[in-house]
């Protein structure tokens, strides 16, 4: 598959796993997880499972896990959808960073982090990766999120597979 095919079938993975499964009318589990077969199945464009298996292990952002016996796909993060993605909370490092566009910074400030449409907010474990989100819509800015002392004020954090913190 070509890179071009691989990123559109990658962003259609997104998209199904992520927010929309309904469009194919996939059955999803509580946790997220879809059938591999079923997406086969249902997909518009004829899709393999070695396709699908080459845009999990390809992604450099690991925005997918496949099940421990090969037969269900997840996204690791992003849902718009209710998900429980079954993670158990953990202790953040010290400091974290959030990257996101100049135009958003006012409104940040003013109202904090706050996660949208999403589930959780995502924070990167070092300035650069932040960097790199922060520059996918415009001007990158990278704030520095102080995890540790919201850990211990009660915030609660997870860490998927794909070593991208989430919390509230």
């Amino acid at each position: 598959m070509d890179k071009n095919e691989l990123k559109a079938r990658s962003k259609f993975l997104s998209y199904l796993l992520r927010h929309k499964p309904d469009v194919l009318e996939l059955t999803m589990d509580a946790q997220g997880w879809v059938a591999i077969d079923e997406i086969i199945e249902k997909s518009e464009r004829p899709i393999t499972r070695e396709q699908i298996e080459e845009i999990v292990v390809s992604n450099t952002k690991r925005r997918f896990a496949i099940s421990a016996n090969g037969q269900k796909i997840r996204a690791n993060q992003g849902h718009s959808i209710p998900i429980d993605l079954g993670l158990p909370a953990c202790r953040p490092p010290e400091i974290l960073f959030h990257g996101t566009v100049a135009n958003n910074v006012e409104v940040i400030r003013a109202e904090g982090l706050t996660r949208q449409s999403r589930h959780h907010v995502h924070l990167s474990p070092d300035a650069e990766t932040a960097r790199q989100v922060g520059m996918r819509h415009g001007k990158p800015v990278v704030l520095v999120v102080e995890a540790g002392q919201m850990h211990t004020n009660g915030h609660v954090f997870l860490l998927p597979e794909n070593g991208v913190w989430l919390c509230d």
